[in-house]
C-alpha cells in the first residue's frame, strides 16, 4: 500500500546498458527495496518507470550509479517525477524499438569466473562446453545484427534453447537472464575437426584430438570470437617456421597464450599493471618483457625483447590451452595483409594452404574482430591495437557533434563515426592494400551506421590522394552528395592525441611517423605543429631527404641511409668502412643517379625514414619484412638502463619562418662512431637520446615565440618505449604538460578519430 510519502520516478538510463545484466540488476534493487514499476530496453536507453517511499527511491537511484553490473557502463541517468500510478508489482517487460535512437554497444567480453568454474566443474551441465557464457562475458559486437539487442537481431537466433536454458534466460534472478548468447550442449552451437579439404575428422572429443594435433605438431586454424586464428605449439621452431612459411610472415611477431598468469610469469617480467590488464575482461594481447631462459621459440619475435601475449578469452580457449598444456601460437587467421577470416567455408577456402585442421562451429559471426594490443609504459596502459573487448565502445567526445564519417588512413586503418558526443572508433580494419580489407572496410562501415544510427552528413579523408580510404571517401561523399573534409595527416594524429584528453586549447604537436602526405605534396613525418581542433601551423619539421626509389626505400632501409648520406655529406661520400659498403656497385650507381636526378625521389621529413636509415647504417637492418622492423630492432640494442648519456649534435635554424633540424652533423658523428667502431647498442642509445633532445629543444623554440606549454606527443614513432619515455621525461623536465595517448593509438589506428573533431569544427579558413 502506498504512503503519503510514495511518488513515481521515470528514469532512462544511457551507456552500456544492454546485454550486461544491467534489466535483471534492476529488478533485484527494486524488489530489495519493496519498488514497483517495470524496467526495459529500447533502442536509445534502458528505460524505468519506479514507484514507492520517496526516501527508498533515492536510495534505489544512488545504488543505480554505484553498484551497476561489472560490465555496464553508465553515460548519464536522466529522472523526473510524478504521481504514482498504483503500479502491483516490479516487472521486465518487451523491449521497444525507436525509430532513429540509438544504443550503445558493448563489445565482446572474456569469460567470467562464474562460467570458468562451471567450464571445468565435471558435475555441472555446461562440463567442457566451448560456448558457456552469461550476462556477465561472451560474445555481443560479434553476433549483433541490429538494436535493441534481442536473441532474433542476432546470429543465435537458429538456436532455439532447451527448456533449462529458458527458464536462466525468463528467470530475472538468474545471472543468465535475457543472455542472447546463451546455450548449452543441448541446445547451442557445437564444434567440429575437419582436415584441410573440409572432411569431417572422425573423433569422440574433438578437444583432445585438437590437443594432440597441436602437441604434434600440426597447425589448427580455430574459429574464435571474431574470426579465426592460426594456432601451434609455440615451444616448437618447426611448428612456428611452418606456420611462418605458409602464412608468408617471415619474421613479424606472432601473439601467444598461455593458460594462466602464473605460466606467463614464468616466460615473462610481468609487472601489476601488466598483470591487472592480462586479466582484464578485455584480455588484450600485452606487450611484456621476454625473459632470459623462456622456452618459448626465439622464431616467435625474432631479435625482440618482448613477447605479446594474452590469456584465453572464451571457453573454446580454455579447455584448448588446458588440454595441451603448452603456450600456442594464437595469430590472426590470415595471409599476410589480407583480413582475418570468419565464415567456415571462406576459411576452408583462404587458409587452406596454411591449416593442417580446422576446429569450426556453427555459431555465425556478424563482425569481424580481430585482437586489441596493449602496452604499459609510464604507468599507463595505452592502445596499440584497439579492437576485442573496446571497440565499439566510443570515445566521449567534450561537445556535441555533427554526423561524420571519417575514412582514416592507409596503414592500421580504422574508421570514426560521430554523433552527439559520441566518437565511435571502428575496430582494427587493417591495412588497406586490397580489395578485400576494403570490402571489410565497406561492410563494417555499414554496420556501424545502422547499429548507432548515422547518416553521415560530412565525410572527412586523409590529403594522399592514393590512399584506398581516401578514394572511398571521394566517391561516397560525390554518389551521396555529402561534405568532403580533407585533413592533414599529422593534424589529425595531433588532434586525435588532444580530444581523448579532452584538451581543446592550441598546443605543441611533435608527429613522428613514416609517412603523411604534406600540404606542400612531400612527404612528412617528423613535424612541429602548432595546433587546435580547427587548424595547424608547420613551425617545424627534420631536414627533408629524398625517399630515393618511393616504396623501395620503404621496403629497403639501407636506400634511405645512402640517401642521408648522399644527400647531407656529399655525392662523393665513400662508404668504407661501413656495412653499406657490401651494396651491389650496379644498384649503388642507379641510386646515385636517382638521387642527382631527383627520379622517383620525394622529399621527406620522416622520423620513421630516419629511424630506418640509421638502423640500416650501423648494420642492423638493411631490409624489412614488415612495418618499423629496422627501428623496432634498433630500439631492442639499446642497452635497459641509461648507461649512455651523450648524444649526437645536430642543429635548428629557420627557413620561412619554420625552425628546420639540420642533420649533416648527426650523420657525419654516426659515421664516426661506426668508424671507431663504437658498439651498436652504445650508438641506439646515443641516437634516441638525440630524438628526445631535438624534441625538447624544437618545443622550447616553439614555446618561447607562442608562450604554450602543453605539448601533444602522437605517431606511430612513438610506439617506441624507450623514445617515450626520454621524450617524456626531458619535457616534464622542462616544465612542459605532455598529453600522450592511452584510449586510441598513437598510430595511424588513432587518426580517424582526429579527422572527425576536425571535420567538425572546419569551416574552409586555415587557424593558427
Amino acid at each position: 500500500m502506498l504512503t503519503k510519502l510514495a511518488r513515481l520516478a521515470r528514469i532512462g538510463v544511457r551507456g552500456v546498458v544492454q546485454g550486461v545484466g544491467f534489466r535483471p540488476f534492476i529488478y533485484r534493487l527494486a524488489r530489495d527495496y519493496g519498488l514497483k514499476g517495470w524496467v526495459r530496453n529500447t533502442s536509445g536507453n534502458v528505460e524505468i518507470e519506479v514507484e514507492g517511499d520517496e526516501a527508498k527511491l533515492n536510495r534505489f537511484l544512488e545504488d543505480i550509479k554505484t553498484e551497476a553490473p561489472p560490465m555496464s557502463r553508465i553515460e548519464n541517468i536522466e529522472v523526473s517525477f510524478a504521481a504514482p500510478k498504483g503500479y502491483n508489482d516490479f516487472k521486465i517487460v518487451e523491449s521497444l524499438s525507436r525509430e532513429g535512437h540509438y544504443q550503445l554497444v558493448s563489445p565482446d567480453i572474456a569469460t567470467c569466473p562464474d562460467c570458468k568454474k562451471e567450464v571445468f566443474s565435471s558435475d555441472d551441465r555446461r562440463y567442457g562446453y566451448a560456448f558457456t557464457n552469461c550476462t556477465n562475458c561472451g560474445p555481443r559486437f560479434t553476433i549483433i545484427e541490429d538494436i535493441p539487442y534481442d536473441r532474433p537481431k542476432t546470429t543465435m537466433r537458429s538456436f532455439k534453447m532447451c527448456p533449462r536454458c529458458q527458464r536462466e534466460y525468463d528467470d530475472p534472478v538468474d545471472r543468465r537472464f535475457h543472455a542472447q548468447p546463451n546455450a548449452c550442449p543441448e541446445c547451442g552451437p557445437s564444434l567440429e575437426l575437419v582436415d584441410s579439404g573440409g572432411k569431417p575428422f572422425e573423433c569422440a572429443d574433438v578437444i583432445k584430438t585438437a590437443s594432440r594435433l597441436l602437441k604434434e605438431g600440426k597447425i589448427l586454424a580455430v574459429k574464435g570470437l571474431g574470426g579465426f586464428q592460426l594456432a601451434c605449439d609455440a615451444t616448437s621452431d618447426e611448428a612456428v617456421n611452418n606456420l611462418r612459411e605458409r602464412k608468408r610472415r617471415p619474421s613479424k611477431p606472432l601473439a601467444v597464450m598461455m593458460g594462466n598468469v602464473q605460466e606467463v610469469e614464468r616466460h615473462c617480467l610481468v609487472s601489476p599493471k601488466e598483470r591487472e590488464l592480462l586479466e582484464s575482461p578485455q584480455a588484450p594481447i600485452v606487450l611484456l618483457r621476454w625473459k632470459e631462459g623462456s622456452d618459448i621459440s626465439k622464431t616467435i619475435a625474432p631479435n625482440l625483447n618482448y613477447l605479446g601475449v594474452m590469456l584465453p578469452y572464451t571457453p573454446l580457449h580454455h579447455l584448448l590451452v588446458q588440454e595441451v598444456g603448452l603456450p600456442l601460437v594464437m595469430t590472426s587467421g590470415n595471409l599476410s595483409e589480407e583480413p582475418i577470416a570468419k565464415d567456415n567455408d571462406e576459411a576452408l577456402r583462404r587458409l587452406k594452404g596454411i591449416a593442417d585442421y580446422f576446429l569450426l562451429h556453427n555459431r555465425d559471426i556478424y563482425a569481424r574482430y580481430d585482437d586489441s594490443v596493449y602496452m604499459v609504459e609510464e604507468g599507463e596502459a595505452r592502445a596499440l591495437r584497439r579492437a576485442r573487448g573496446y571497440a565499439p565502445y566510443p570515445i566521449f567526445l567534450p561537445f556535441k557533434s555533427k554526423q561524420i564519417l571519417a575514412c582514416g588512413a592507409e596503414d592500421k586503418n580504422t574508421f570514426c563515426l560521430t554523433r552527439d558526443e559520441h566518437a565511435f572508433l571502428s575496430q582494427h580494419i587493417g591495412d588497406m592494400e586490397n580489395e578485400e580489407t576494403l570490402e571489410h572496410f565497406e561492410n563494417t562501415i555499414g554496420l556501424y551506421k545502422k547499429l548507432f544510427r548515422v547518416e553521415p552528413e560530412i565525410i572527412a579523408y586523409d590529403m594522399h590522394p592514393e590512399y584506398l580510404a581516401t578514394k572511398y571517401a571521394l566517391e561516397a561523399g560525390a554518389k551521396e552528395g555529402l561534405k568532403l573534409v580533407p585533413v592533414q595527416h599529422h593534424h589529425a594524429h595531433i588532434v586525435s592525441c588532444m580530444v581523448e584528453n579532452n584538451v581543446r586549447e592550441p598546443v605543441i604537436g611533435v608527429a613522428f611517423d613514416g609517412t603523411g602526405y604534406g600540404s606542400d605534396g612531400t612527404i612528412w613525418g617528423g613535424e612541429f605543429l602548432l595546433t587546435d581542433w580547427k587548424g595547424f601551423r608547420r613551425v617545424g619539421h627534420f631536414d627533408y631527404v629524398p625517399l630515393v626509389g618511393g616504396a623501395a626505400a620503404i621496403k629497403k632501409p639501407y636506400r634511405m641511409a645512402l640517401s642521408y648520406l648522399y644527400t647531407l655529406l656529399g655525392e662523393d661520400f665513400d662508404l668504407e668502412g661501413l656495412p653499406l659498403g657490401e651494396i651491389n656497385p650496379a644498384e649503388l650507381e642507379i641510386i646515385k643517379r636517382q638521387l642527382k636526378r631527383k627520379i622517383n625521389s620525394t622529399p621527406t621529413s620522416s622520423a620513421g625514414r630516419l629511424f630506418d636509415a640509421v638502423s640500416a647504417l650501423v648494420g642492423v637492418r638493411g631490409e624489412i619484412d614488415y612495418e618499423a622492423q629496422a627501428a623496432i630492432e634498433l630500439e631492442m640494442l639499446a642497452p635497459d638502463e641509461a648507461l649512455v648519456s651523450e648524444s649526437y649534435p645536430f642543429s635548428i635554424d629557420g627557413e620561412e619562418g619554420i625552425g628546420v633540424v639540420r642533420l649533416s652533423e648527426l650523420w657525419s658523428a654516426l659515421v664516426g662512431d661506426i668508424r671507431n667502431q663504437t658498439p651498436a647498442p652504445v650508438i641506439s642509445l646515443k641516437f634516441h637520446n638525440t630524438m628526445a633532445e631535438i624534441t625538447v629543444k624544437m618545443c622550447k623554440l616553439v614555446s618561447k615565440e607562442s608562450s604554450i606549454k602543453r605539448v601533444a606527443l602522437s605517431g606511430g614513432v612513438f610506439q617506441n618505449r624507450l623514445l617515450f619515455r626520454l621524450t617524456m621525461a626531458a619535457l616534464q623536465k622542462e616544465g612542459f604538460d605532455v598529453l600522450t595517448h592511452r584510449l586510441v593509438p598513437p598510430n595511424d589506428g588513432g587518426i580517424s578519430l582526429g579527422q572527425a573533431v576536425i571535420a567538425n569544427f572546419y569551416d574552409g579558413e586555415e587557424r593558427l
